[in-house]
């Protein structure tokens, strides 16, 4: 039966995709310019984003560009993938970030995160990389009751709140992951965080999105609803804020880089 659903809620364009390939990220751009109402979310996360951004000048650097268009909010960005696409100012591996130390103002990211192999070394590089006072801002899954049940028994990517590791096993480019990796790190493992990375304070998270991503079919399934009916939903989704600890399907995170020495 849940197979059936899956092969009836499909997206045309995302049958056999391989997600490790760069095509498939060109059809998933493709998707999104043709959904009005998953590009609304987009449009909002990417505000959110900016909102988090430190004053003052500097480059801020995207990582997992994608299918997305920030630069259309943010023309200076540093867009970036580890896949080779048209547009981007970069190829990189996050893990690896061939910039100078203090270079940048902040670094952006939606749904990168728990698809790092060594999320470790990402901290260690963006620490390197990101002056005091600047940021890693991201929107990335959250561990939620409900999200439990959607991310286990609708979404493809492994979500494995009881992981004892931090690290994921390398599977490809893009489809090594656990989607539950942000919450262990920052929620669950909070004081190991900030044991292990002093240069690094968790500003703020703020969980969201209870169903809205649902029903916009993301970038693989077909939309629920029409791009007109975005408002009314969020309208609804900012009503059930006093419960979204146990509803929300993603969080928005930030983290502050601090001088060094300086504790969390």
């Amino acid at each position: 039966m849940r197979s059936m659903l899956k092969k009836l809620l499909v997206h045309p364009l995302a049958r056999e995709m391989d997600v490790n390939d760069p095509r498939t990220t060109l059809l998933r751009k493709r998707i999104l310019e043709e959904k009005p109402f998953l590009r609304r979310i987009y449009q909002e996360w990417y505000e959110g984003l900016i909102q988090a951004l430190p004053a003052g000048g500097g480059p801020v650097l995207e990582l997992g560009t994608g299918a997305g268009f920030l630069k259309e909010r943010l023309p200076d960005v540093i867009a970036s993938d580890l896949l080779p696409l048209p547009g981007l100012s970069l190829v990189l591996d996050a893990q690896e970030v061939p910039l100078q130390d203090g270079a940048l103002r902040a670094i952006v990211m939606i749904d990168v995160l728990h698809h790092l192999p060594k999320p470790r070394r990402f901290l260690h590089e963006a620490a390197r990389c990101v002056r005091p006072g600047g940021v890693v801002a991201m929107i990335e899954p959250w561990v939620s009751t409900w999200s439990r049940l959607v991310y286990t028994k609708l979404h493809h990517e492994p979500f494995q709140p009881e992981a004892s590791q931090w690290e994921s096993p390398v599977a490809g480019p893009l489809s090594g992951a656990n989607g539950a990796l942000p919450w262990i790190m920052f929620r669950r493992d909070r004081s190991r965080f900030a044991t292990e990375f002093p240069e690094w304070r968790v500003k703020s998270i703020e969980p969201d999105m209870p169903f809205s991503y649902l029903l916009s079919g993301g970038v693989s399934m077909r939309a629920l609803v029409p791009g007109s009916a975005y408002g009314p939903v969020r309208w609804v989704e900012r009503l059930m804020k006093p419960w979204i600890e146990s509803c929300a399907l993603f969080a928005r995170i930030v983290l502050e880089r601090l001088d060094h020495g300086t504790r969390n």
